[in-house]
């Protein structure tokens, strides 16, 4: 089975967006629901290295998700959002959730509103993370911070994963 191809996040029209795509090989159904239930995000959702301390999951409009990730190193770092548009299985919009950990200096990348597109490629999926910050700094910021090396380490998991199901 050939590997999955990944294309590294590229900015979109806008100096404020990062669009990062993945082919995985297993039906898009599959994909979808390994996003969005709480015992397989919280399998990969995840950097190298780092482990799972909570995985939450309210799949509705309005609802929230929460996914404890803790560093090799033993620091915490939440990732969180609420869902804005739910179209199973080919699209979530989330937004992350802004409070005083994610501001400029805090160690944690800024917040977006990110659309994940669950697209059919053949019997593969094409999955596609579109997020767009608040301005062309904070995209710069959330990079500067491993937004694209962690999108890519979780998704090179996620690849592994899905191929254990399939």
């Amino acid at each position: 089975m050939e590997a999955p191809r990944m294309q590294q996040a590229v900015p979109d029209d806008s100096a404020s967006e990062v669009l990062i795509t993945r082919l995985l090989d297993a039906p898009r159904e599959l994909v979808f629901r390994c996003w969005t239930e709480p015992e397989h995000a919280a399998r990969w959702w995840l950097p190298p290295s780092f482990s799972a301390t909570a995985c939450e999951i309210d799949l509705r409009v309005g609802g929230r998700f929460y996914i404890g990730m803790r560093s090799p190193q033993g620091e915490d770092y939440p990732c969180e959002g609420v869902y804005e548009e739910i179209l199973p299985p080919e699209r979530l919009v989330y937004r992350g959730m802004d409070d005083d950990r994610h501001a400029c200096g805090s160690g944690l990348p800024p917040r977006g509103r990110v659309t994940v597109l669950f697209g059919v490629q053949g019997g593969q999926t094409r999955l596609s993370i579109h997020a767009r910050f608040s301005s062309p700094q904070a995209r710069a910021a959330a990079m500067a911070m491993g937004f694209d090396s962690s999108w890519q380490g979780a998704l090179a998991g996620f690849a592994i994963y899905l191929r254990q199901l399939v």
